[in-house]
């Protein structure tokens, strides 16, 4: 019986089979979890399918890339403050960008998605993708946080 169990969650891993009862409910890292029907109960489908199924926004589509007030961008899955407006800037490519997060507000992980390597951001407390990083920024960091703006809620100050 382990075997079929192992074997089962594995195939399911894969996305090529059902996992047995017992593995169907996904593990939470995080400290805030949801289910899936809570995620889907409160996001849109374009909210949905991009932070909890790492999708992209089109470029240019987010108010937030033209959004210049002072202020702070949450985390639209649980509100926790991410960035500071003061380190938004504008990278030309049509998706909010900053070139720090606040303090213990974000994690990261390997993207190996598209081919090449890339660094996946996401909420630290709720783990909703929120965009990649890369080593092209302005300074002080050299890095530019190209986010999508449905996983963000702007908070003028």
């Amino acid at each position: 019986m382990m075997r079929r169990t192992f074997i089962a969650t594995a195939l399911a891993a894969l996305g090529l089979g059902q996992a047995p009862k017992a593995t169907q409910a996904k593990s939470c890292d995080f400290d805030i979890c949801r289910t899936d029907a809570e995620w889907r109960g409160m996001l849109t489908s374009a909210q949905y399918k991009v932070m909890r199924k790492e999708g992209t926004e089109r470029a240019f589509t987010s108010p937030l890339n033209d959004e210049k007030r002072a202020g702070v961008y949450h985390c639209r899955g649980c509100d926790l403050p991410l960035y500071n407006a003061a380190t938004k800037y504008d990278s030309g490519t049509g998706w909010p960008s900053f070139y720090q997060p606040l303090t213990n507000a974000i994690g990261t992980k390997k993207d190996r998605k598209l081919l090449a390597l890339r660094t996946e951001v996401h909420c630290r407390r709720c783990g909703s993708h929120l965009g990649h990083v890369f080593n092209d920024g302005p300074p002080p960091t050299g890095k530019r946080h190209c986010l999508n703006g449905v996983s963000l809620v702007f908070r003028p100050s």
